[in-house]
């Protein structure tokens, strides 16, 4: 029994100092006070005490007296780290470098600080910002004619390029001072998720112009004297910029572009000009057909010595006119159907002068830096929120297509099969809804979101694919006959331009979530890589020893704590919430310091091989982004005050969340390479077994007949796309047809108990409501309404036809014609 009892203790101290996370000291001070209790007592026995002090004495010694520590410990594990850990290039340390760590580096400490998290506000708009929403942009939507812009014209009206640099929608992230608007990084999501909701083709050309264009670029590097040219005329559209990445031989490895430029001299007027000749190949540039300023990254040369020592000077950006002589630009790619202005530029033996780099000679080079500064606050936004509003415009019409349809007399939301996809969609709207401003506010912080960037992109824009899947699937033959009366078939073909753009998804997922987290994130990796840098040998191994022996201390507290919040349901972690709430945040404790611990085992095992372990890297990946995304859900549920009407949408997006963790964790363990010590990780990481279970149907039921009915969490679910029903727009026609076919619902069961009485006569629906009045099974008023409802109805569902000649020259069509056809058939 004794024995039993002094085991216990000394397990409870080890335990507990490890959950703790306390000091070494701390620890040895406990132990040593355990032992030195029960060896007073006597008991259980002098040869176990003494082997437990022999055994304490061998392990707290050496840990607690440092300078034997850093030469039997330290100084091996220095040595070990430095062979198997790689250097790191300069193009791996400036990516690195470029973003800030803001609540993910929390969750790869396996114990976040929840109530500091989610006290922090989001931001909101400001009264000029929603002045602008509910003036331009509505106005904007309204303008909006996709099958035009799409099957017609293969690009926009100017109409609407009037109007775009007329309200300065180039110039939401100009400053005032350089006439631009000024925008909050919440505004331009707003804006994009509006416009966004509703045309692809639009939204892209207001994003990129605020994302990773020369107006981005001039604000952080520019000289004074490029900003104060360039920037006016960028905020009020007299110039339309693109910019020039991608090139034929690198895609997603973009620091491997062929495009050059060597610095030399060239005779111009009569007169010796220091500049550059370029020689490029680009493709796939959003805007560059219509683009009056390109920006160009290119790896620049001075074989002469001209302004330097260096040959080799690097990746450059400079500033080129579009009717630079010597560059072909306004040809145009045809991406899936989808025309936004995108295409090649191509240059041979351009000659520009030197001040066209941007940010001038000394900041030649430094485009490799510059342009990852940039895309990490531009893909924190311009996807994640045009593809937040496709999500919410396709779950709103969903829903109601899915009330206003009927077979065999029943909405076809009623149905099972289709109330899954409706949950799915309303869960996943949800999701990315507050992803997509959880990183536009952090940007508003101050926040460079490398990783949350990286997330947002991925996550939005594959789940806006389920979404639209989902929604494609629900509405049948509606969703896939193209016409002016479909709303979704053009998403639907644009989705997999959304998935590439930006960093490919699959790159995405498996080399740049994890594996720039795993360094950027962690609260100690790159300090110790870091610290491999110290010249000095002593200061070198006091520096590692330090952290070292931290990150130990923090490997084996995550690993206490999983195994402890995994075995108690997190009963014991200080959280936030309420009764509803509470449990969700335990969870993410759980499974925050599971993450945590799993994380260095894995980085231990491979090393710098780690890079190359990309299915490993991308399940890693999926548990931070699951993290992180339930985080968002949460902080947006706090900030919504908690509606008890939204709590099965949180639930069913949560439980989907934190299934998809586990699945991704079992994935890490199972494929662990040393299988003796896959149990070991299973009993720490599921200590009850694998206990989370996807959504149940019941919650798939509640949060379907969500979507299906005006209400204000389906208002929440879907606020800030447009709803209108002004110029044949279907989606706000369907919403304002909704209630009516609600208010309708005991009419058509009225009429359907009297059929199947027999009491109806005739064939059309005309007929059997005449015969109804007839036989008073409905009264006038009544009858009238259910015969407009009715006309409505077919209005919605029917598809568009067309006669050959129309599709084979469509083009031959003005635009007036076009809109004033749209506006009968609506």
């Amino acid at each position: 029994m004794m024995t039993a009892l002094f085991l216990l203790a000394l397990l409870a101290v080890g335990l507990g100092c490890a959950y703790f996370k306390t000091s070494f000291l701390t620890w040895s001070i406990a132990t040593a006070a355990v032992l030195l209790g029960f060896s007073i007592a006597g008991q259980p026995g002098w040869i176990l005490l003494t082997l437990f002090w022999l055994l304490f004495l061998v392990i707290a010694i050496p840990l607690n007296h440092r300078p034997w520590r850093r030469e039997f410990i330290t100084g091996p594990v220095l040595k070990g780290f430095e062979k198997m850990t790689p250097q790191i290039s300069e193009t791996e340390r400036i990516a690195l470098e470029a973003g800030t760590v803001g609540f993910e580096g929390e969750l790869f400490t396996g114990n976040p600080r929840w109530s500091r998290f989610i006290k922090k506000p989001l931001h909101e708009l400001s009264t000029e910002e929603q002045a602008f929403l509910d003036g331009p942009v509505e106005e904007l939507c309204g303008m909006i004619n996709d099958w035009e812009f799409s099957h017609y014209r293969a690009g926009v009206s100017d109409e609407v390029w009037d109007h775009l640099r007329k309200n300065k929608y180039f110039g939401m992230i100009i400053p005032k001072e350089y006439g631009g608007l000024g925008f909050s990084a919440v505004a331009h999501r707003a804006v994009l998720e509006k416009v966004g909701g509703m045309s692809s083709q639009i939204g892209s050309i207001v994003a990129v112009p605020n994302s990773l264009g020369p107006a981005e670029l001039l604000l952080h590097y520019g000289t004074e004297e490029q900003k104060n040219h360039y920037l006016p005329r960028l905020a009020s559209g007299e110039e339309i910029p693109c910019f020039g990445l991608t090139s034929t031989t690198a895609g997603s490895d973009a620091t491997s572009i062929s495009d050059y430029g060597v610095v030399c001299k060239k005779k111009v007027d009569g007169k010796q000009v220091l500049g550059i000749k370029l020689n490029f190949e680009k493709r796939y540039i959003t805007l560059a057909p219509c683009a009056t300023v390109v920006g160009l990254a290119f790896r620049l040369y001075d074989p002469d010595g001209l302004i330097g020592e260096t040959e080799d000077i690097g990746i450059s950006v400079a500033l080129l006119p579009a009717d630079t002589p010597g560059m072909e630009i306004g040809r145009r790619h045809f991406p899936l159907n989808n025309p936004f202005p995108n295409g090649p530029i191509v240059g041979k033996d351009v000659f520009v002068p030197l001040d066209t780099l941007l940010g001038g000679v000394e900041h030649a080079g430094k485009g490799w830096r510059m342009l990852i500064e940039s895309l990490s606050v531009g893909r924190a936004i311009s996807l994640p929120s045009s593809t937040s509003g496709g999500a919410k415009s396709a779950t709103l019409a969903t829903g109601a297509y899915a009330r206003i349809r009927k077979q065999f007399n029943l909405p076809i939301g009623r149905f099972e099969g289709v109330e899954e996809a409706l949950a799915r969609m309303a869960g996943h709207t949800y999701a990315i809804s507050a992803l997509s401003r959880q990183t536009a506010s952090a940007v508003d912080d101050g926040e460079k979101p490398a990783v949350p960037g990286a997330i947002a992109k991925y996550h939005c824009t594959e789940q806006s694919r389920d979404i639209i899947k989902d929604a494609m699937d629900v509405h049948g033959g509606k969703g896939i006959i193209l016409g002016p009366k479909n709303y979704l078939g053009r998403a639907w073909q644009g989705t997999p331009i959304w998935i590439t753009v930006e960093g490919a998804n699959i790159l995405t997922r498996s080399m740049m979530i994890f594996g720039q987290g795993a360094i950027r994130c962690h609260p100690y990796v790159l300090k110790e890589l870091e610290a491999l840098k110290i010249e000095d040998d002593e200061e070198r191994l006091k520096q590692f020893d330090k952290l070292l022996f931290a990150h130990i201390g923090h490997s084996i507290s995550n690993a206490v704590r999983a195994f402890i919040l995994g075995l108690s349901f997190a009963r014991f972690a200080a959280v936030p919430g309420d009764r509803r709430t509470r449990k969700y945040y335990r969870k993410l404790s759980r499974y925050s310091a599971g993450f945590a611990y799993l994380a260095d085992i894995i980085m231990l095992t491979y090393g710098g091989k780690l890079k190359q372990k990309e299915k490993i890297s991308g399940r890693l990946g999926d548990v931070l982004s699951q993290l992180y995304i339930c985080s968002a859900m949460l902080r947006r549920f706090e900030h919504e005050g908690r509606p008890a009407a939204d709590q099965p949408i949180l639930a069913w997006a949560f439980h989907d969340a934190i299934h998809k963790i586990q699945t991704a964790m079992r994935g890490v363990i199972d494929n662990y390479p040393i299988a003796w010590i896959r149990p070991f990780l299973r009993i720490v990481i599921f200590p009850l077994g694998r206990i989370e279970r996807a959504p149940n149907d019941r919650l798939g039921h509640k949060v379907a007949s969500l979507l299906l009915s005006p209400s204000e969490t389906r208002d929440r679910l879907t606020r800030g796309v447009y709803k209108s029903d002004a110029c044949g727009h279907w989606i706000g026609v369907m919403e304002k047809l909704l209630p009516d076919v609600i208010a309708a619902e005991p009419l058509e069961r009225k009429m359907l108990k009297a059929q199947r009485n027999g009491q109806l006569k005739g064939y059309t629906s005309d007929e059997h409501i005449a015969s109804a009045l007839e036989q008073q099974v409905l009264t006038e008023k009544e009858a009238e309404f259910l015969a407009e409802v009715r006309e409505r109805v077919m209005e919605i569902i029917t598809v568009d036809d067309f006669e050959l000649e129309e599709l084979q020259a469509g083009i031959s069509k003005t635009g007036e014609e076009i809109r004033n056809g749209d506006q009968k058939a609506a």
